[in-house]
This record gives C-alpha cells, sequence and structure tokens, in this order.
C-alpha cells in the first residue's frame, strides 16, 4: 500500500531523495526533493483548501540562470513580476502568474542553496 504522506509517496513512488523541509512555527510546511542534476520538486501543505477541493494548481517553481534578466524579459512584455529577494532556502527569488492566476516562483541558486546543501529552513512568509 502507498503512503498517504506526500514525503513517503514522493520518495517512495516516483524515487526521488529528500533534500530539506521547509519549516515554520515548528511545524514541517513543505519539503524539497531532488529530482535529478539541478532540477527539484518543491511540495508545500496548503491549509485553507485540501486539493481534491481546489483541483487547481496553487503555484509553479522554474529554476532560471539569471534572475535579473528574467525580471527584465518578463517586465519589457508589460507583465508584471516582484523585484527579486533572497528566499529562506538561500535562493534568489521572484514571482508572476500566469493568466489564470497561478503563481509562478522564478528562482536562481546560489552557493548557499538549500537545495544543493540540505538542511532544514524556517520559512519566512
Amino acid at each position: 500500500m502507498v503512503s498517504r504522506k506526500p514525503g513517503a509517496f514522493y520518495r517512495d513512488v516516483p524515487g526521488l531523495a529528500m533534500k530539506f523541509n521547509f519549516l515554520k512555527d515548528g511545524t514541517i510546511i513543505g519539503f524539497c526533493l531532488a529530482a535529478g542534476g539541478r532540477s527539484h520538486v518543491e511540495v508545500f501543505s496548503r491549509s485553507e483548501a485540501a486539493f481534491s477541493e481546489t483541483g487547481a494548481i496553487n503555484h509553479l517553481c522554474l529554476d532560471v540562470e539569471n534572475i535579473g534578466a528574467t525580471i527584465a524579459h518578463i517586465r519589457a512584455r508589460s507583465a508584471e513580476i516582484t523585484d527579486r529577494k533572497m528566499g529562506c532556502d538561500d535562493t534568489w527569488q521572484a514571482w508572476t502568474k500566469d493568466p489564470g492566476g497561478v503563481k509562478i516562483e522564478l528562482f536562481e541558486y546560489t552557493g548557499k542553496s538549500a537545495q544543493f546543501v540540505g538542511l532544514d529552513r524556517i520559512a519566512k512568509w
């Protein structure tokens, strides 16, 4: 029987390796899994609704090589995007949305990124 716990499911079924947890108020609210090479999967709990009730993607995350250039590219097309900020996982981040309202996180790795060095991180949002 497959575990109903998301971390166990992603670890055991597709075989992704756990990298680190996101913590808030002492509780695990999400985790990061290695998906091969520089690819990672971030999974977060969403307390305000069960996934089966929403039927929608909350957000997706894309790795970019130069977040400054990516922000400029998006703004040149008159789309809204946040300024870059350092995330709790030590990646540079910026956020935009698709036309349907799905949040898109763009991030650029740093030498301290948790995706590579591990260690649980405290969520600051």
